[in-house]
């Protein structure tokens, strides 16, 4: 298991990391456009931003992303820089609980959705990928095992009477043509269990399954697989997740919608050179702790009223120069604006050592 925290140690690049430049590349190019984290003047850039390779001494450097890479049976953890301390060497309980800390960063972020947060970190022994897993597999589970989601979805089938409407070109050429005029061609509305939403839920359970090394995920994965057994295999993208909707009577699959789409927008696993065992989950951290300071604001202090990227504030009375700060805050004496940064805080003793 090799530990890099973002712009700050170097480790060696192993034989085990051959071809993982590469990987990378692919990883770069096959992101969704659609990120929770979009990034700006990025659309262009076709070599990957995750880490940097050093190839006069051999060594490669973590860049602002956090998460995890699986590659050549080797794990990648890519850390917080906040949590950096170039003297200490890290176990691997001390990497979860760097990692748990990013779980609650998350569970403040407004664009993600943890059901029972709280109580799953108070159990957690795995990296945060891992809890991430489990929080999605357990809810998912104990949500289908109550409710079933269905919908009205567009069905073509061959009837013996009519149904919604007749597509009359397919029943002369692909029925009376045959001499089989006794069966119908219609198109209807039905409402079915093999929907769109249901067959996401299965590509990201299989995904899933095929990562995780932890057997309580494994088996609230399979027992997923299980009760989606009739659903088609079909491959989905998070703006499939995006464009979905549901009424008040499905509200809770809004849930397992945001950790769909959490983990197929972040989460790249494809066939590279006949290996399908590579995995990346990826979150540029600067956006998620922009989202964590917001959220943990406009929850936790009821005093202030936030917003976050307000476009409507202007530098002057005639409106000419717009502002978009990241935090707009109102008290009840005053309103402010707020940048948000992320950054190292160093301490006096240790800028005076440095001098």
């Amino acid at each position: 298991m090799t530990n890099l925290f973002e712009y700050q140690n170097k480790v060696d690049i192993q034989e085990s990391f051959k071809g993982l430049e590469g990987f990378l590349d692919e990883i770069w190019n096959s992101r969704e456009r659609n990120s929770f984290y979009q990034e700006l003047n990025n659309g262009k850039i076709e070599s990957q931003r995750f880490l940097q390779f050093i190839h006069e001494s051999n060594q490669v450097k973590a860049n602002k992303y956090v998460g995890v890479i699986h590659y050549g049976g080797s794990k990648i953890n890519l850390l917080p820089k906040i949590f950096f301390d170039s003297e200490k060497d890290y176990s691997i309980t001390e990497v979860n609980q760097i990692q748990n800390h990013i779980l609650w960063w998350l569970s403040y972020c407004r664009k993600i959705k943890f059901p029972n947060y709280q109580a799953a970190l108070g159990s957690a022994k795995s990296d945060f990928f891992e809890v991430l897993i489990y929080l999605f597999s357990k809810y998912t589970r104990e949500l289908l095992n109550s409710s079933i989601y269905q919908q009205y979805e567009e069905v073509n089938s061959e009837l013996s009477f009519i149904k919604g409407r007749l597509n009359m070109n397919e029943y002369i050429n692909e029925n009376i043509s045959r001499g089989r005029w006794h069966k119908l061609n219609c198109t209807y509305d039905a409402f079915v269990f093999d929907n769109e939403f249901n067959r996401i839920i299965k590509y990201v359970t299989t995904l899933l399954f095929t990562v995780t090394t932890s057997q309580d995920n494994k088996k609230n994965l399979r027992e997923l697989l299980f009760m989606l057994d009739e659903v088609s295999d079909e491959r989905a993208t998070a703006e499939q997740c995006a464009k979905i909707s549901f009424n008040p009577m499905f509200g809770q699959f809004e849930t397992v919608r945001d950790y769909c789409q959490l983990f197929l927008t972040n989460c790249i696993s494809f066939d590279y050179k006949n290996d399908l065992k590579l995995f990346a989950f990826l979150l540029p951290m600067e956006y998620v702790f922009e989202d964590f300071i917001f959220g943990f604001i406009d929850l936790e202090l009821e005093s202030v009223t936030a917003k976050a990227q307000r476009s409507d504030t202007y530098l002057d009375e005639e409106k000419a120069f717009n502002l978009k700060p990241d935090l707009w805050l109102k008290t009840a004496t005053r309103s402010l604006i707020a940048d948000t940064k992320y950054k190292i805080v160093y301490s006096d003793e240790w800028i005076f050592r440095s001098v």
